[in-house]
């Protein structure tokens, strides 16, 4: 068995023993606002419930390893001592991965990843509104656990009221946990479902994805294209080039010999098909043909 102390390791590499060996770990899918009022939405694993009465949740933006910069979310907390808590459900899971992706300062996450903001009843920030549980809370403290890349900060929050939809519930109003269909997060790429187990989803780019507000309408409004594939279609880094999508019509015109004449729905059908198959490139060469 292989055994050291903290301290022999680099921040990097300890973080990632420490991720890969505690988990699963839930989603705390994190909405704040900015003093002026901008906002922000970012997923975090350190997270969970702690107390029901007072019912208390907590969830730790920690400093950025890399260069031990502090994120969105912990500076607009301390600012405005305010969060909504949205959790994670498999529907929604690429949508919330495209959101991690570090947009600059005052860049909708929400618009990025083609997600609705809806109004919360007593917090500023806006709730997510395809998440299934929504939970409006005030922050009590935020303790920082350190100064230096890797330290968390724990931000301590007292729920003041949540929404549930009704459809993830049974007729004694209890929710039934397959029907809500829960994510969580373990290490690198690998993520666990409440129904299946393990599954993976690359991370997003170190570069900035286009997000889901850069698509043409046909393709954000699509009635056959899921949250799910808006969010994968949306972490590339740019499109194909008119060149290469005219190269993939030609290799494909034996299986699909009007594939440049189909309308947006056959288009959208068939690179849904794609995605499903986690082929992102090739489902864009199609809608873009």
């Amino acid at each position: 068995m292989t055994s050291f102390e903290p301290k022999e390791l680099s921040t990097g590499k300890l973080h990632s023993y420490l991720l890969c060996a505690v988990a699963p770990r839930p989603i705390a899918f994190a909405s704040t606002i900015d003093k002026e009022g901008n906002p922000n939405l970012s997923p975090f694993s350190f997270f969970n419930v702690f107390s029901a009465n007072p019912p208390i949740m907590i969830f730790s933006p920690a400093r950025r390893v890399r260069d031990n910069t502090t994120k969105h979310t912990l500076e607009n907390v301390l600012e405005t001592k305010e969060v909504v808590i949205n959790v994670v459900n498999f529907d929604m899971v690429h949508q919330m991965s495209l959101s991690s992706t570090e947009y600059p300062e005052n860049i909708n996450e929400f618009e990025k990843a083609g997600l609705q903001m809806q109004k919360s009843d007593m917090v500023k920030p806006f709730r997510v509104a395809e998440s299934p549980i929504q939970i409006e809370c005030k922050v009590n403290e935020v303790i920082s656990l350190g100064h230096e890349g890797g330290a968390g900060n724990l931000v301590i929050c007292e729920v003041v009221k949540m929404h549930i939809d009704d459809e993830v519930l049974d007729e004694n109003g209890h929710i039934v946990q397959e029907t809500l269909d829960l994510v969580a997060r373990a290490g690198g790429s690998y993520y666990s479902r409440a129904k299946n187990g393990f599954f993976e989803i690359p991370k997003p780019l170190s570069t900035l994805g286009i997000g889901v507000d850069s698509m043409p309408e046909h393709i954000k409004n699509s009635m056959i294209l899921t949250g799910n594939d808006l969010g994968m279609l949306g972490n590339v880094e740019s499109l194909p080039s008119e060149e290469s999508v005219r190269e993939f019509v030609a290799s494909v015109s034996e299986r699909y010999p009007n594939i440049s004449e189909a309308t947006h729905r056959e288009k959208h059908k068939l690179a849904h098909n794609y995605l499903s198959f986690g082929d992102v490139e090739s489902a864009w060469k199609i809608l873009l043909s």
